[in-house]
């Protein structure tokens, strides 16, 4: 007959012939061995099915219930309080020899009269002790092996720690229970099935080495301490296969029993481990240890309960989504419990309930970092007043791969039952809800589920719904996949106004299409779906804009020419104190030219760039940097700046708005080009929450775009708009004075760079017509630039040379015209100047070559300034002058940088 030893199980599974378990069941220093005998177990097999066993008739020659512990070997009872401090290490924290020495230091060094110390298995150990049951079930020989490789990591482990008595009192144990488990393994594999009493006594070993490891340690200090095997003392009553309800009464009622003969300063405990009322030994299922540790603390009426691990605390968001998490100090039990079920690696939510009952503060500790103080968990903070410290949200979290189920129709209105009828359905098959929102009008009810359960949650509502799709009172059963869950958390947003409407903003304004909305009437969380391809730039947005990070801006720049190369030499200059004072982070992560861009995920160094750009670039490709703008995740907002005159890079605006990317300009092709793209590019901007700046296109730097908007957002009228915008026609005609003829004038703007290359680009007054044009449809007027009369200064048989060198050569046989025209305005007290006009009376715009007196503002203009006057209704006696420099790479650089930190301020920073 078969003999299997091993501690604390009452039922096995089936193996062929007549099997007796003896099973040692350790109480406090008594070991009592009861015999078990199974009887016959009868093997039938089916055919097509796996092989299945049966048990004839157990027959229990002891029972578990027959066994009295030994009396209190000590009058007194357990000392509950204050005085006990319960601390629990992690896998992580006991991973090797050296890291239980480390925990073996901070037990020692912690000053607490009492103290008790929950511990899981070594890292990875659970997980091979799973791997065991899957071997030998599976009728895999290499069980065995696997096995010796558990021997031998943990007598590896006892010989660097324990030395003499301890080492071989560990090392015998620790083969006795290797014996153990190879003979129930051999159950398992004969059996080709586990039943769960099997698997949690197989798996719970791992704990209750790592835990006499951990006190043998201890003792070597020299201090008083023994080890707890919890499922002597932890009573727990399973509900699911996935939860246990501890069972406090009988728990505190076995550890009084424990303690009387285990009495200890330092008590050195398992987790995860525990017992059923029946004596059966059983698991708190994954994550247990925390859970272990937080009874304990419960039934020790601990001062604090501090959970060791690999991280300095909770993060506000998940640092490996968002790089500029901050580790909370403080949490309460509610927001601590509501980022755990929203997936954020605090704690189960199960953890806080029984440390809540008696007010024991939870801290979150490194083990790795011991000058971190943590995060500590506890009832909320208020100050003498009565006020609720700290921020009014906490913190951020998301789940992801989730399906949205949205059952509509308008039979669902008043129809009591609906709702119930469809969580029974989705309960049949066993799916986890884990967020519901209903419209108030009961038109319709949509709940998100796991992706992997969605098909049958589908197939369950359209089964029971038939008759109600079919007959019209359902409209539909829609499934929307690729969804995830992003919750904000936090106790004081329930008195805080505005939070959601924050909360919803940085979320429109990093254009994120919200799917469906819950919040409770506790206002503890507010929760959205989004799509999963959203959820890492949604939750980034969120969290930049509660200031708990900076706003960070992922910079596409196009054309490194002149501008472009100024603009990001502007960057590189004022980036720290951008980071520092005002919380913005412009990461250029793209630059663009026509032939060459350069890429980098975490930001291009601009101290260098162009070196990179020269050794590094690839092969410009628009589609391609476009989409590696756009697609990085971890930066929520992407701003494209176009620095070129291109058209071609014009027409690419409103793809890119369309696809959530902002976009700020100098370059005027699109705001001047044809009406109905101009028009349909608005449009777009303004019915979305992505940003179009384009400042720089009239007057460089010159506040004269947002000068005119304001004047129209305050209910004033635009009458005429005047000005020279020109900056190289404005020092031609400050210069044209005396006896200069106009080609020397030219020439002489030409060698000091105030004109394009080919000076014809500037006479011939398109520049000025476009910015006229942008400056009356900016008004309302629908002008289009062909129609716009322009005053060609290029005289016509020159218009057709063939390069500007020849241009340049023959334009003196001209100088006449201009310089009679001169003579006839200085005749009369008057000065020329080119400028443009947008007249709104009467609905039309010009460029042409005017007179003006010299004490007109117009007049009094020097170098290349430029000049716009705005007559209004309530400027009209005496219009409002906007002037300064109107060119040069500097000022139109800092024109561009300007509207890209309004971009900055309009998605979240502090202005």
């Amino acid at each position: 007959m078969p003999v299997v030893s091993l501690a604390k199980v009452a039922t096995f599974p089936a193996v062929a012939g007549d099997l007796t378990v003896r099973v040692p069941l350790v109480y406090g220093k008594r070991l009592v061995t009861n015999r078990v005998s199974f009887g016959k177990l009868r093997r039938r097999s089916c055919i097509g099915h796996c092989v299945r066993s049966e048990l004839q008739s157990p027959r229990v020659l002891g029972s578990v219930t027959d066994l009295a512990l030994d009396k209190s070997v000590e009058n007194g009872h357990l000392p509950k309080g204050d005085s006990w401090a319960v601390h629990k290490f992690g896998g992580t924290c006991v991973g090797n020899s050296e890291r239980i020495k480390d925990v073996a230091d901070v037990v020692v060094k912690d000053d607490s009269e009492r103290k008790l110390v929950v511990v899981s298995a070594m890292a990875k150990v659970t997980d091979m002790m799973y791997d065991l049951i899957h071997r030998a079930q599976s009728r895999d020989d290499s069980y065995l092996s696997a096995l010796s490789g558990v021997l031998e990591k943990h007598r590896a482990t006892a010989v660097d720690l324990l030395d003499g008595d301890e080492l071989a009192s560990f090392v015998a144990r620790l083969n006795d229970d290797i014996n153990n488990l190879k003979a129930m393994l051999r159950a398992i594999y004969i059996a080709g099935h586990a039943t769960e009493s099997f698997s949690d006594f197989v798996v719970g070993h791992g704990e209750l080495w790592s835990a006499q490891m951990l006190a043998a340690v201890v003792r070597k200090s020299g201090l008083d301490c023994t080890w707890m095997d919890a499922r002597d003392v932890l009573v727990v009553s399973p509900t699911s296969s996935n939860q246990v309800d501890p069972d406090f009464v009988e728990s505190e009622k076995r550890l009084e029993k424990w303690f009387t003969q285990n009495s200890a300063k330092i008590i050195i405990a398992t987790g995860f481990i525990a017992s059923t009322p029946q004596n059966i030994p059983t698991t708190l299922k994954r994550d247990g240890s925390d859970f272990s540790a937080a009874i304990m603390g419960a039934l020790f009426r601990s001062h604090q309960l501090t959970i060791w691990t690999d991280v300095d605390g909770v993060y506000s968001a998940d640092p490996r989504k968002v790089s500029e998490a901050v580790v909370l100090k403080t949490l309460s039990y509610q927001e601590a419990w509501e980022m755990s079920y929203f997936g954020a690696n605090v704690l189960h939510p199960r953890t806080i309930i029984p440390v809540m009952k008696y007010d024991i503060p939870i801290v979150i500790r490194n083990i790795f970092n011991l000058s971190a103080p943590g995060t500590m968990i506890c009832r909320q903070i208020e100050d003498e007043d009565g006020y609720k410290l700290d921020a009014p949200v906490k913190g951020f979290a998301t789940i992801d791969n989730l399906a949205l189920v949205n059952v509509e129709g308008t039979g669902m209105a008043g129809v009591p039952g609906t709702a119930s009828a469809i969580f029974s359905a989705v309960k049949e098959v066993g799916a986890n809800v884990i967020m519901i929102s209903q419209a108030s009008s009961e038109h319709s009810v949509c709940f998100a589920v796991p992706e992997k359960e969605v098909k049958a949650v589908s197939e369950a509502l359209n089964s029971r719904f038939r008759q109600a799709l079919a007959g019209g009172r359902l409209s539909q059963i829609e499934i929307i996949p690729n969804c995830s869950i992003l919750a904000a958390v936090g106790q004081k947003m329930a008195s805080t106004p505005g939070v959601s409407a924050t909360f919803f903003s940085a979320l429109a304004k990093a254009n994120i299409n919200i799917r469906a909305i819950a919040q409770g009437c506790s206002e503890f969380n507010i929760t959205v779906v989004v799509k999963r391809e959203d959820c890492i730039r949604a939750l980034r947005a969120v969290h930049s804009r509660f200031y708990l990070s900076r706003t960070t801006l992922a910079v596409g720049i196009i054309g490194p020419g002149l501008i472009g190369g100024t603009l990001l030499d502007q960057i590189r200059d004022q980036a720290a104190v951008l980071k520092e004072e005002y919380k913005i982070d412009l990461r250029v992560i793209g630059i663009t030219g026509s032939s060459k861009m350069l890429m980098s995920e975490s930001g291009i160094d601009l101290s260098r760039w162009r070196k990179l750009m020269k050794e590094e670039g690839e092969k410009a490709n628009m589609e391609k940097f476009t989409q590696y703008v756009k697609g990085n995740h971890f930066i929520p907002n992407s701003v494209m700046v176009d620095c070129t005159a291109d058209a071609d890079i014009a027409s690419c605006y409103y793809d890119w708005l369309l696809r959530g990317i902002h976009v700020v300009t100098p370059n005027k092709k699109a705001n001047s080009g044809p009406l109905d793209q101009y028009l349909k590019i608005r449009d777009l901007q303004r019915k979305s929450y992505t940003h179009y700046f384009y400042e720089a296109t009239v007057g460089a730097g010159l506040p004269i775009i947002s000068t005119l908007r304001g004047l129209l957002e305050t209910g004033d009228k635009i009458l005429r708009i005047e000005g020279i915008f020109s900056g190289t026609l404005s020092y031609l005609f400050n210069n044209f004075v005396g006896t200069r003829s106009f080609s020397e004038v030219v020439a002489e703007a030409k060698q000091a760079g105030f004109t394009e290359p080919d000076p014809r680009d500037d006479l011939s007054g398109t520049d000025v017509a476009r910015k006229v044009t942008i400056l009356a449809r900016e008004s309302g007027l629908k002008l289009d630039l062909e129609g716009l009369p322009v005053q060609n200064l290029v005289p016509k048989p020159l218009q057709a040379c063939a390069s500007a060198e020849e241009f340049m050569e023959k334009l003196p046989q001209f100088d006449e015209e201009l310089s009679k025209q001169r003579e006839e305005a200085e005749a009369a007290g008057e000065v020329l100047r080119y400028v443009g006009v947008v007249d709104a009376v009467e609905k039309k715009g010009a460029v042409e070559l005017k007179r003006y007196k010299k004490d007109h503002p117009f007049a009094q203009l020097s170098g290349a300034d430029n000049i716009i006057a705005f007559t209004t209704k309530r400027y009209k006696d005496q219009p409002l002058i906007v002037r300064g420099p109107g060119a040069g790479a500097q000022v139109t650089a800092g024109g561009i940088f300007s509207d890209i930190l309004r971009l900055a301020f309009y998605l979240g920073a502090p202005s």
